[in-house]
């Protein structure tokens, strides 16, 4: 059974938090803590935070299972733009240029590998009937 966490308008561009949630992307939730743990990018600290929070939910969803045995890993991560402000800087002439300060929400999902039904048991279960 999976479990979702999700993280909104962290203020770090959509482009930099993909580069990260790309390390973690299908990793296993142990190798995925110690990526995150040990990458410099500033998105990496929040992504971590987040993790976390997706294995507390699946705990909070299966209490009766042990985290160790439950064998987990990030099923799905997505990084989609957020909200953006909008600054102006002065310009030379009187002009101004535009800054966009972006955001991005971040949407975790956690699952266990033997919660999968693969096409071998289908299969079987088929030609049971």
């Amino acid at each position: 059974m999976e479990a979702i966490a999700r993280l909104n308008n962290v203020p770090t561009s959509p482009r930099k938090m993909r580069l990260v949630a790309d390390l973690v992307r299908g990793q296993r939730v142990g190798s995925a803590l110690s990526i995150l743990k040990f990458t410099p990018n500033h998105g990496a600290a929040k992504l971590e935070k987040l993790l976390l929070s997706a294995i507390a939910n699946w705990q909070a969803k299966n209490p009766d299972e042990k985290l160790e045995e439950a064998d987990l890993y990030v099923k799905t991560i997505q990084v989609d733009g957020g909200r953006m402000l909008k600054r102006l800087r002065p310009a030379p002439q009187g002009r101004a240029h535009r800054i966009r300060k972006r955001s991005n929400h971040v949407t975790l999902v956690v699952d266990a590998f033997n919660s999968e039904v693969t096409a071998d048991e289908v299969e079987t279960k088929e030609n049971a009937n």
